[in-house]
């Protein structure tokens, strides 16, 4: 079998994803919301490759949130400018203010945060003519003008590696380095900020 390439994001997996594409393919989005703040502590804890160069800082949990909303929305993000902050001792971001557009008119607005206390925030809000969305949790949960509309347990990895499966029975590839390239334009963009060192 000839498998070229397989890059994916589990986030991509969530039960909420598929749903909240469908939605919005029927309505015209005003403006996005991203809140995607965590404790590296706890998530990574003494995993200093995160924070050395190339490591990808806030971004690597934040991709989650940009390989969604790549997912769930019509048309293409771009970067319009970023900030990000950069703890005096390392060489990669700790947080981000990130805006893109979507489109020709909706305004998206990212906010990563690394130094997050207390329980995790994972929610992408869509704001359109008609009603409001948002995938909380990760894309675990979606509610509809905060009406529950849907709740699962966590089978994002489940979920991709039964897709890695299909894909290799099947001799194919899914190739999308949009997240990515995302991301590389925050940090083109991005105007860098320094705070206090960071230990952990």
């Amino acid at each position: 079998l000839n498998v070229e390439t397989v890059l994916s994001f589990g986030a991509r997996e969530a039960a909420g994803v598929e749903p909240a594409r469908e939605w919005h393919s029927q309505r015209t989005i005003e403006s996005v919301r991203v809140t995607w703040k965590e404790d590296i502590r706890v998530w990574h804890p003494g995993q200093h490759w995160i924070l050395q160069a190339g490591g990808m800082g806030v971004f690597d949990p934040g991709i989650n949130a940009l390989s969604i909303l790549t997912r769930i929305l019509p048309d293409k993000l771009t970067v319009r400018s970023a900030t990000l902050e950069y703890p005096s001792n390392w060489e990669s971001p700790i947080a981000a203010e990130v805006a893109m557009s979507h489109g020709s008119a909706a305004r998206v607005q990212a906010s990563f945060d690394f130094l997050y206390s207390g329980t995790p925030c994972w929610d992408i809000e869509v704001l359109t003519d008609e009603q409001t969305l948002l995938l909380a949790d990760g894309g675990s949960r979606l509610y509809i003008d905060e009406m529950p509309h849907l709740a699962a347990a966590d089978q994002e990895y489940a979920r991709l590696y039964q897709r890695f499966a299909g894909l290799i029975a099947g001799g194919n590839s899914d190739v999308d380095s949009t997240p990515l390239q995302l991301v590389a334009d925050a940090f083109k963009l991005g105007h860098r900020q320094q705070s206090a060192a960071f230990h952990f």
